[in-house]
């Protein structure tokens, strides 16, 4: 047991954060639970997720009409195998996915009613499940699958400036599915319309198409239509205009059409046709508002098209490059296109932002139609028709929340693309985190969804089609591979699925809260310009500015602040307290960089006075990328706390606020590939975020509840729990062992970059403990705290040239002391395989090898635990039948010796590869054939038995708690589901009510709706039992069938692999030269010389330094904060006290100055040094201090590589 006595810690915050920072692994697991609403009962599940998916990709039907099969739940089992298992014998940590299904079917299509229906459980594949670590285990590997930021569906409007001089605009509408729609302005004052970047055609032709035939129409649309009356009306007024409708001679019939500029002639003719008024077009509408619009007219005047046929020709021409067969199929083909929702389908998301851009649009829209009779009427026509295209397949009708595009929507984009040409309007900012989301976990699954369930749609539709009116059943018609497929290769190929970076608890926590611009959808490294990468206004207190990786990916991709959520639309959130007029109230609220816009936030250090009301009249604030001064009384929001802004692993580096921004991105990468070391040393001067980090990794072992330990070894800790209804909300009431939970200790386990993890306890016998109290240290915690690293005597000065180019110079007590030591442990893997030639086979008796060589093997040929290998050494014996050839004459005269046995077989053992010494700390053998011994019908047998009795004590336990709760209270009467009176109201709780109460078959009809008892608190702690009671015999039952399963299967292994075994080796790697370390503010170095402590320079007490640092890594690289850390930690050290110091709200100077007086250590932090080897004093005083160092990743063990040949050219 590891000496749990905290040090004493003073803690240099002046201002204390409002809120508590969410869990740091929320994001990966309420976006994976959300998806699989896997603890939410089927009745209740919401329209999101896989039920959204399957919801959607059912009913399928097929060309006749005779069946229909549909869609009505799905359910999953418990894994088969613990994670440990998974990860031991290369499987996947996976849950079967079984949909409710219904199949209707019919003899002749013009029937009305279902000849029959048929309900069944299909099995649709099996999809790997999340641990609770926020990880899948893929094929043995643990995988993390990153969060995606793209852009977001909706409309975005930009700006290109043309070799001319002109600015041109573009409106692009993003669906969430479907084609691409973009209106783009041109030099020649016309809007034309792309459609997935095809061929273009001006936008005129569009809106004849969708319905507004006549030019008048489009016209009135943007109120470009003015009548004049003819009497008295001067000549000039009307010549050079255009007409904006057809004019018609009743008495000759001839026409003069619309477009038509007018001249004197024209405008006698149409004198004499007997007009008392003429429509011309407007270019400009008045108002204050006014506008030029002659964009609209000029596109009239250019369109070649003059009715709705020739318009819809012209799209369908301009798409499919070729003649439409008829009108009605080029109208088809347009409606298909945009108002199709299996086509097309903006999102809620892409119809969230397009209303929210477009708002006053839309309203200006609405408005005008309402005062244009004619006009309302089409328009309410086009609505209608578009309704009945989106209703032949859907039950919504067109509204709101349509989800494929309108009318509406093309004609509010113009209007607001004819504002940008005004001047009365902003382009957007594409890098603005309102126009981009996050696609977490839960969200890129259900992507592959969609995709698996479409394959398998068009197959039972092939299926259904091909069969005859003969019954079929829905298993007969689903391939559960289709569905499984698709999954699993998203999560072994897919960019976004990653190998977990495993290093230390930091970097796996990072790993899962990293946001990726890349990825399928997403940007590509090449294509990535400037302005992505950059730091945009809108990531404050969402994605953090500091951490972002150093190569050709800086800027691509980040990591989500400390306080950053997302929401259910994907925009990541912060939180701010509301300011009401120069008052910071409590109420905190989520804000996303589109609700945070025009707003004006002021940070967190502000004076305020006793009633939480800003002092000063003026503050310096932060609205949009500008910090102006404003009056108190116009802000609106506050931040919650300071480390808002930056992410966990930012937040971990003391004194940032005094480094450089691109040593500060290094320190925090580099805490990630700190390798955890044989003893753990939490840092004398931290941030107050190391126990956050630790306990939310979920590294460290968490006390569930309150109750006391009531045993400790290395193996395990057991801790016996208070088990009350009213408390301790996550405990099982109904424990057989009444609350008593055991903790086995993670011991030597390999990481997935061969570091290695191993719990400690940290409590003792007797001990109490609460909810969270941390039982258990990991690899790289020290009391429940991170501990990446080690307290360490430093001294900033040059040494005889040794510490040139931040070179470090270590002391050989780091080495003797195994300060920085560290462990690794390589995992070695055999497999014996059915081959053509016969069966290969681990033994230890091989052919023609020493019995020195075989010493460690045991008699499956495994080398045994404790063994010291080197080189060479066998790890595990194994022959392979080898083929048949001719011997040769050495051969043969053996054969004549020994007999025909050496012939057959080879010599295929797995041996410790070159360069690797160790101990070997763990063995494992799998083998697919069942295990010799008890007959497999006996060990059925005794699982039954052993499950029955465990069913037995569960129903015994579940009584216990109903006479507890329910003892002499009376009922207000229980009903069942079906209305059935089981108990009348008043009726007294007794034993024999009580017991039929407790049985299942009643349990299974009763309707908790109306209430047991009357007392809320009562029947709460009731239901909450029932609940558990049946979540509990349902475990157990899944439990069973697995236990069978195995019993049944033997060992299950990857395919084609009969037996697997596996040999762990410990190494145990010291310090020595070439190996990279770095402080936490980016100071990074390699040991470039380990001195005798003798050689060390001592101080004037004798005590030698640990460390020697080069000055010249301090001035140009500006990263003060570790001469804050180094003067800080040596107080710390000398005081026997901890310090905190959180970023942006630590120790100012003075309080460091004034620390170090208090230790009776000089205030300026330099003392005078003794050279080790020469006994004389340096000229100069010397920065001397404690810094935490680390020791990363890149050891020298795994770099230098020696080759027999090298390269000839």
């Amino acid at each position: 047991m590891v000496d749990a006595t905290p040090t004493p810690c003073i803690d240099f915050s002046k201002i204390q954060s409002v809120i508590k920072a969410p869990d740091l692994l929320k994001v990966q697991l309420d976006s994976f639970h959300n998806f699989i609403q896997d603890s939410v009962p089927l009745a209740k599940r919401r329209d999101q997720g896989l039920e959204r998916v399957l919801r959607s990709a059912f009913p399928i039907t097929d060309t006749r009409g005779l069946y229909l099969l549909e869609y009505i739940s799905y359910s999953f089992d418990k894994p088969k195998y613990t994670v440990e298992d998974c990860i031991e014998r290369g499987l996947t940590y996976d849950v079967s996915l079984k949909v409710k299904l219904k199949l209707s079917y019919k003899d002749e299509a013009d029937e009305t009613d279902w000849k029959g229906t048929l309900q069944q459980e299909v099995y649709l594949g099996r999809i790997p499940y999340m641990t609770e670590r926020g990880t899948f285990i893929v094929n043995g590997a643990e995988r993390v699958v990153v969060a995606q930021l793209h852009r977001s569906p909706g409309v975005v409007f930009s700006e290109a400036v043309h070799p001319n001089g002109k600015k041109m605009y573009s409106a692009k509408i993003v669906p969430t599915r479907g084609s691409w729609i973009e209106f783009q302005t041109d030099i020649n004052n016309q809007i034309f319309v792309y459609i997935d970047q095809k061929k273009n055609f001006l936008v005129t032709a569009l809106l004849r198409a969708i319905g507004f035939a006549r030019d008048e129409d489009i016209l009135g649309l943007f109120d470009l239509v003015e009548e004049v009356q003819l009497k008295g009306v001067k000549k000039d007024r009307l010549i050079g205009q255009y007409l904006a409708a057809d004019i018609v001679d009743m008495n000759t019939g001839e026409v003069v059409s619309a477009r038509t500029a007018i001249t004197e002639e024209v405008l006698e003719q149409i004198i004499a046709a007997g007009q008392k008024s003429v429509k011309v077009m407007k270019t400009f509408n008045g108002g204050d508002k006014g506008q030029d619009k002659s964009i609209v007219s000029n596109t009239i005047l250019n369109d070649s098209s003059a009715t709705e046929e020739e318009a819809l020709e012209i799209v369908y021409e301009e798409l499919r490059a070729n003649e439409a067969p008829d009108i009605d199929a080029a109208r088809s083909f347009l409606g298909r296109t945009f108002f199709n929702q299996k086509k097309y389908d903006l999102g809620e998301v892409g119809r969230y932002r397009i209303r929210k851009k477009l708002s006053s649009e839309f309203s200006e829209l609405e408005s005008y139609l309402a005062g244009k009779g004619e006009l309302k009427e089409l328009s309410d026509a086009i609505s209608e028709k578009i309704n009945q295209t989106i209703q032949s397949f859907s039950d919504e009708p067109l509204g709101e929340d349509t989800l494929v595009l309108t009318h509406y929507d093309i004609i509010s984009v113009i209007n607001y693309l004819i504002k940008l040409v005004n001047g009365q309007a902003e382009v957007d900012d594409v890098d603005h985190l309102a126009n981009r989301r996050v696609r977490s976990v839960g969200e890129q699954l259900a992507a592959q969804f969609v995709i698996g369930l479409a394959r398998m749609g068009k197959n039972v539709r092939e299926k259904l089609n091909s069969r005859d009116s003969d019954k079929i059943a829905p298993s007969d018609l689903i391939n559960a591979r289709t569905v499984s497929s698709v999954v699993s290769s998203f999560f072994a190929t897919s960019q976004l699925s990653q190998f977990m970076d495993q290093t230390n608890p930091l970097a796996e926590m990072t790993n899962k809260r990293r946001v990726s611009a890349l990825g399928p959808g997403g940007l590509t490294r090449e294509r990535a310009g400037f302005e992505v990468r950059d730091v945009h206004y809108t990531h404050y207190g969402r994605l953090c500015p500091i951490e972002t990786p150093e190569g050709p990916n800086i800027g691509l991709i980040s990591s989500l602040s400390v306080y950053a959520e997302i929401n259910d639309k994907g925009f990541i959130q912060t939180p701010y307290r509301v300011v009401n007029k120069g008052h910071v109230t409590d109420e905190v609220l989520m804000l996303s960089a589109e609700d945070e816009e025009n707003k004006i936030t002021v940070p967190v250090s502000i004076k305020l006075d006793d009633k939480n009301t800003i002092v000063d009249e003026s503050v310096q604030a932060r609205t949009k990328g500008d910090y102006p001064l404003v009056p108190s009384e116009d802000v609106n929001y506050m931040d919650v706390s300071p480390v808002q802004i930056v992410s966990a692993a930012a937040a971990l580096i003391p004194f940032l606020e005094h480094d450089d921004g691109n040593r500060a991105l290094m320190g925090a990468n580099m805490q990630r590939q700190a390798v955890p070391l044989l003893t753990s040393e939490a840092p004398v001067v931290g941030t107050g975020m190391e126990e956050k980090v630790a306990r939310d990794s979920r590294s460290v072992c968490l006390g569930e509840g309150s109750g006391v330990v009531e045993e400790v070894t290395a193996e395990y800790i057991k801790v016996r729990y208070d088990i009350n209804p009213d408390s301790n909300e996550e405990l099982s009431l109904l424990d057989p062992d009444e609350g008593l939970k055991t903790y086995r200790m993670i011991k030597f386990k390999r990481s997935n970059q061969d570091t290695c993890i191993s719990q400690k306890p940290l409590v003792h016998n007797g001990q109490k403990v609460e909810k969270g109290t941390v039982l258990a240290d990991s690899s790289s915690t020290e009391n429940g705290e991170l501990a990446l690293g080690k307290n360490v005597l430093v001294a900033f000065m040059p040494w005889r040239g040794y510490n040139f180019e931040d070179a470090i110079i270590l002391s050989e007590r780091l080495v003797y002391d195994d300060v920085f030591t560290s462990i690794h442990v390589h995992e070695f893997e055999a497999n014996v395989r059915d081959t053509k030639r016969g069966e290969e086979q681990f033994t230890r008796d091989i052919y023609n090898v020493s019995d020195e060589a075989l010493r460690n093997l045991d008699e499956n040929g495994i080398v045994r635990i404790g063994a010291e290998v080197k080189e060479r050494d066998i790890l595990v014996g194994k022959i392979t039948p080898k083929g048949e050839s001719d011997p040769t004459p050495e051969e043969k005269l053996l054969r004549a010796i020994f007999g025909d046995k050496s012939s057959d077989v080879k010599d295929a053992s797995m041996h410790v590869p070159a360069g690797m010494k160790g101990i070997v700390i763990k063995t494992k053998l799998f083998s697919r054939k069942k295990k010799v011994g008890m007959d497999v019908k006996e060990k059925l047998e005794l699982i039954d038995s052993r499950f029955e009795r465990r069913e037995q004590d569960l129903r015994i336990s579940f009584e216990k708690w109903l006479h507890k709760i329910l003892q002499g209270k009376e009922t207000t009467g229980l009903q069942s589901d079906k209305g059935k009176t089981l108990a009348a109201a008043g009726a007294k709780f007794d034993a024999a009510l009580i017991s039929k109460f407790a049985g299942l078959s009643f349990l299974e009809t009763v309707d908790f709706s109306n209430g047991i008892t009357g007392t809320k608190k009562v029947d709460d702690s009731v239901i909450r039992l029932v609940k558990e009671f049946r979540f509990k015999l349902k475990d157990l039952a899944d439990e069973r069938e697995n236990e069978k399963y195995k019993v049944n299967v033997g060992d299950e292994l990857p395919p084609g692999i009969e037996e697997l075994a596996k040999v762990y080796i410990a190494q145990k790697r010291k310090i020595q030269v070439g190996d990279k370390m770095a402080g936490r503010h980016g100071n990074k170095g390699v040991v470039g010389k380990i001195l005798p402590i003798e050689d060390m320079p001592f101080m004037a007490d004798g005590k030698p330094v640990d460390i020697v640092l080069n000055p010249l890594g301090v001035p140009s690289r500006m990263n003060i904060g570790q001469l804050y850390e180094t003067s800080l930690g040596w107080a710390a050290k000398t005081l026997g006290v901890k310090f905190k110091t959180p970023i942006f709200n630590g120790a100012t100077y003075e309080e460091v100055q004034a620390e170090l007086e208090r230790a009776g250590l000089p205030a300026h932090g330099k003392v005078s040094l003794y050279d080790g080897r020469t006994g004389e004093r340096f000229d100069d005083e010397v920065t001397v201090g404690y810094i935490y160092m680390l020791k990363l990743s890149h050891l020298v063990d795994d770099k230098i590589h020696a080759r027999s040949t090298g390269p000839y050219s």
